[in-house]
């Protein structure tokens, strides 16, 4: 048998190493342990192990078998979409062509056919939706692109094609009208323009068409795509040229850490004046003199008397008289 040396970090590391590399299982290898891995102070010394196929000829069946298996998944599902669609409806086809493709990316999932009339609906059943849906359902937007791009191939008009994962679109659509009515309450209570953040178009649409039903504002989308944004104008709106505020943001007025019908707040709570050195509301050290008797300014700052520490050490001549 013709021995082929291996290493690794641990002796088990090296042997997998090897029946990797030679295709085999460890029944039909005959194993020599050369040299355990040990670790020193400075470094480590690896393991070495030598490894041969006991049969050659059982060696060469497995190498065969493991040749024959790599045929790729996604060449499997090419086939078998070619082979199948035929005959099949628009939607039957991007049905076949998300099954394919959960396949591909490892997601266990079921797809369903909901109906097909003026547009295509399809809904996903999965044990783990968030890889369905995605961060706010960027995922599951596109497998929907991808589902109509399949189901309008050979189409000369173009059919829509929804792709829902339990119910996730009717819960979105549900909280973004309610995000539309707080909207436009804020827009018309602050007498500013609100923006929200980046939606697709769709999204978009629902928004528009909601508000659309709520007097005193209005709306009209800016930026581009894929940043393009929903503004909501208010009929009272105070400065038509003042930036529009964040939807995000819920410090409509005052400064740092709350609200402030004065426009913010001082440090020492809401609404109230600035205090100075000697506490909140108290008049300033020159205001304050001696009650009954005449004060000494030193610095701008009338203080008594009786504030110094000792007796004042001036020239002794002074005192004379």
């Amino acid at each position: 048998m013709n021995y082929t040396e291996f290493t690794g970090k641990t002796v088990e590391e090296a042997v997998e190493n090897g029946l990797k590399e030679l295709g085999i299982t460890r029944e039909n290898a005959d194993i020599r342990i050369l040299e355990e891995g040990k670790k020193k102070l400075f470094g480590s010394v690896k393991a070495r192990v030598e490894i041969a196929a006991k049969n050659a000829e059982t060696a060469t069946e497995t190498i065969e078998k493991e040749e024959t298996q790599t045929e790729t998944v996604e060449e499997k599902i090419v086939e078998s979409a070619a082979n199948s669609t035929e005959g099949m409806t628009d939607g039957e086809r991007a049905v076949a062509f998300l099954d394919g493709l959960f396949e591909i990316l490892h997601i266990t999932a079921c797809t369903e056919l909901v109906s097909e009339g003026d547009k295509i609906e399809i809904n996903v059943t999965a044990a783990n939706t968030t890889s369905i849906i995605g961060k706010r359902g960027a995922t599951l937007d596109a497998v929907q692109t991808l589902a109509g791009a399949v189901a309008n191939t050979g189409r000369d008009d173009y059919k829509r094609v929804v792709v829902d994962c339990e119910n996730y679109r009717e819960n979105r659509e549900a909280t973004l009208k309610k995000l539309a009515e707080n909207l436009a309450a804020k827009a018309t209570r602050l007498e500013k323009k609100i923006k929200l953040e980046p939606m697709n178009p769709y999204e978009r649409r629902i928004i528009h068409s909601a508000l659309s039903q709520i007097e005193g504002v209005s709306t009209q989308s800016e930026g581009k795509e894929p940043n393009r944004y929903i503004v909501v104008i208010p009929d009272n709106l105070a400065d038509p040229e003042a930036p529009a505020l964040s939807a995000r943001n819920d410090r409509d007025r005052g400064g740092r850490g709350g609200h402030s019908s004065r426009g913010g707040y001082g440090r020492g709570g809401y609404d109230k004046k600035p205090y100075n050195r000697g506490g909140y509301n108290k008049k300033p050290y020159n205001n304050r003199r001696r009650e009954g008797g005449s004060s000494e300014q030193t610095g701008g700052t009338t203080m008594k008397k009786s504030d110094f520490f000792g007796t004042f050490l001036g020239n002794s001549k002074d005192n004379q008289d």
